[in-house]
This record gives structure tokens, C-alpha cells and sequence, in this order.
């Protein structure tokens, strides 16, 4: 029988320096970690930005809150130069100095109106309204009950939004 093995059969060679191949829980474990780093990195990267963009939009809510009136006072230069040259001309004539006094209003007016101030002057009979109204006075009339009777004082509106409101008599409950 020769169908035997021998007894001290030799081990494979192994080869000190050559690198032990490596198992697959190894290789995944390598690519995990990669992907790990990889991650973190564009993580981080991300953080940095978006730091980056709430500084920048803070910097321009700043100079936006700064300079919000900008437009505005520019509007109001030449409003300013008419009323300068009115007091520049001391022998004006009522009905000249009237006349300025006019103009002067619309060039103001117009700067309102392009800055979205809008006045508030409800006409007689139109329906209280405790949002854009005060009421100074009740006063029977008649006319409906909660309605205007008289403005007082305009109010205004900027951007829809109470700047002033209007100053208005309403008129009473009837008895």
C-alpha cells in the first residue's frame, strides 16, 4: 500500500516578507474608514461654509440696516433745496411763497410715495377701522354708527404697516 501520506510532510514556505493577504472584513473595514474620512472632511467643509454664509449675511443685514434710509434722505435733498431757496428769497410775494409751499408738497409727497408711505385719509361714512383708525371723539350724527364722521389727521401706511394712524371722529350708536 502505497497510498500512504508521510508521516512529517513539510509545510508550505512562508515567506517573512511578503504582506499577508488580506481578508475581506479587513479590505471592507479599510474602505469604510476611507469613506469615513472622506465624509468628515466634506462635513466639515460644509460647516465652514455655511459658517461662512451666515457671517457674510449678517454683514449685509448690518450694512442693510445701516443704510435703509439711504434712498429715503436722498428723496429728501431736493425737498430740502426748495425749502432753502424760499427762505433764500425774504421779498417773496404770499401768493409766491404759496406756490413753493405747493410745489414743495409734491416733491414730498413723491418721496413718500416712491418709498411706499401711503396716507391714510378715510372718507366720511366709510366703516371704522380700529387697525389704520383712532378714534378722538363719538359724536351722534347721522350717518351709519361706527363709521367716520370727520379726519382729524391723516394717518399713514408704510408697506402696509401702521406708521401713524388716522385721527378720525366716529359716529354714535343710535339711541
Amino acid at each position: 500500500m502505497n497510498n500512504e501520506t508521510p508521516e512529517n510532510p513539510t509545510p508550505p514556505a512562508v515567506d517573512s516578507g511578503a504582506p499577508q493577504p488580506e481578508t475581506q472584513a479587513e479590505v471592507q473595514l479599510g474602505e469604510l474608514q476611507a469613506q469615513v474620512a472622506a465624509l468628515n472632511d466634506a462635513f466639515l467643509r460644509a460647516k465652514a461654509e455655511a459658517e461662512n454664509v451666515r457671517r457674510r449675511a449678517e454683514d449685509e443685514m448690518s450694512k442693510a440696516r445701516k443704510f435703509a434710509v439711504e434712498s429715503f434722505a436722498e428723496g429728501l435733498l431736493p425737498v430740502i433745496d426748495s425749502l432753502q431757496a424760499a427762505i433764500a428769497q425774504p421779498d417773496a410775494s404770499a401768493t409766491q411763497v404759496l406756490e413753493g409751499v405747493h410745489a414743495t408738497l409734491r416733491q414730498l409727497t413723491a418721496v413718500l410715495e416712491r418709498n411706499k408711505v401711503v396716507e391714510v385719509a378715510p372718507p366720511v361714512g366709510t366703516r371704522f377701522d380700529p387697525h389704520q383708525h383712532q378714534a378722538i371723539t363719538v359724536v351722534p350724527a347721522d350717518q351709519e354708527p361706527n363709521t367716520v364722521v370727520a379726519v382729524l389727521q391723516k394717518g399713514y401706511l408704510i408697506a402696509d404697516r401702521v406708521l401713524r394712524p388716522a385721527l378720525v371722529t366716529v359716529a354714535a350708536p343710535k339711541a
